[in-house]
């Protein structure tokens, strides 16, 4: 009688029958109580019939059952169906959000890789090369930087600056690693620049603001000042790495010798370190990360930022002793860190940005990645902290 009891459970009453058609139920029920069963209008595979005996049967693609077990256990398989509609419906959705995330990986990783090489590439090639590439760079994220702060989010609680403000620091932005690499100090030009940039928020139309300055001044540090340490970085440190051994066998036409410089190791260990940085902390909080790191980012734990650490250091070391810079073991513990702290500040700060403009990505341009800034967010500290630690903290370079 289990399929009876299972049957029972269901609150849904049974059309009436007449007395010679069915025998409703073989158990003593209280017959001021209503036994309630699917409805056979359900089941049109269904029906109801008689044999020469007189015994209620069910005729069904299996033959002629008896209705005592069949009707009430095929009644009740079919009403389980119908109650597992549900979950099915959420295993589905699971599925296809297991498989979105999965495309989603898959995108970052191959487009990762596909800019990653380029970036070498120009890195490796330094001088005009490299500083056009990080000034196309700048004035792209400087516009992503000024579309955020015009955004909805932002703007209900301060007043953004004007579009043509806004383009002329985004030309400013890129114009400023340009101007280091030819003169090798630009505060003077920046000076300039902040000062006609606040006169033209000062005497404009209407009532000027003081967010219409702050934000657009943040832009131009941020956006123009702090990626020039990139440049004094790779082309500013000339002197070569002397105890660098690839460098002895680097061929002419791509630089030789000379191409070595000290600039050019620290810039390449800097990357990396970047790089690890958010790769073992992605790795770590996926599989550790249980205690959040802050309420800018949700989705940062204190243990995905313990392992990125672990993982900027060691790839530092590794780097620092196959090229021979630092030579010091405490000098490349420190300059891991330093690029450590350079990465998650800089991810933060950006983070905070997008939390206020209410946007999850800063752009579109890089499919799986989102905007400039988000992929370059993790360097813009990280070349000035880098650049200062070589210039006061290492001798002669570290050579």
């Amino acid at each position: 009688m289990a399929s009876f009891v299972e049957a029972c459970r269901y609150n849904k009453p049974v059309p009436p029958l007449s007395s010679t058609s069915l025998c409703i139920c073989p158990c003593r029920i209280s017959t001021r109580k209503t036994l309630t069963l699917p409805s056979f209008s359900n089941y049109s595979s269904l029906r109801l019939v008689r044999d020469a005996k007189t015994k209620p049967l069910l005729h069904s693609r299996l033959g002629r059952l008896p209705v005592k077990r069949r009707f009430l256990t095929a009644v009740t398989r079919a009403e389980s169906n119908h109650l597992g509609d549900d979950n099915s419906k959420n295993v589905e959705e699971e599925e296809e959000d297991k498989e979105k995330k999965a495309s989603q990986l898959k995108k970052r990783i191959i487009f990762g890789v596909a800019i990653g090489l380029p970036v070498g590439g120009v890195v490796l090639a330094g001088g005009w090369v490299f500083t056009l590439a990080l000034s196309a760079s700048v004035f792209i994220g400087s516009r992503e930087y000024f579309e955020l702060v015009r955004s909805r989010g932002i703007a209900k609680g301060m007043t953004p600056p004007p579009r043509y403000v806004s383009r002329f620091c985004s030309v400013i932005c890129a114009l400023m690693p340009l101007l280091t690499l030819y003169f090798g100090n630009i505060d003077i030009w920046v000076t300039c620049a902040a000062f006609v940039v606040a006169m033209a928020l000062l005497v404009q139309r209407g009532n000027p603001r003081f967010s219409q300055l702050s934000s657009t001044m943040f832009g131009l540090f941020y956006c123009g000042y702090l990626p020039c340490f990139w440049v004094k970085l790779r082309c500013g440190l000339a002197a070569p790495a002397l105890n660098t051994g690839i460098a002895r066998t680097w061929p002419v036409f791509l630089g030789g010798l000379p191409q070595w410089t000290v600039g050019l190791v620290a810039t390449l260990i800097s990357f990396s370190g970047v790089i690890a940085t958010d790769t073992f902390a992605f790795l770590g909080g996926k599989a550790f990360g249980k205690t959040p790191l802050t309420s800018i980012s949700p989705k940062k734990t204190w243990e995905g930022t313990f392992t990125g650490l672990v993982g900027c250091i060691v790839i530092t070391i590794l780097l620092s002793k196959s090229l021979s810079w630092p030579q010091s073991l405490f000098s490349s513990i420190a300059f891991g860190f330093i690029n450590f702290f350079g990465s998650v500040f800089g991810d933060l700060t950006e983070s905070m940005i997008k939390r206020d403009a209410g946007v999850k990505d800063s752009g579109s341009l890089i499919p799986g990645h989102g905007g400039i800034l988000d992929r370059v967010d993790s360097y813009i500290f990280t070349g000035a902290l880098a650049y200062s630690f070589i210039k006061t903290s290492l001798k002669l370079y570290g050579v």
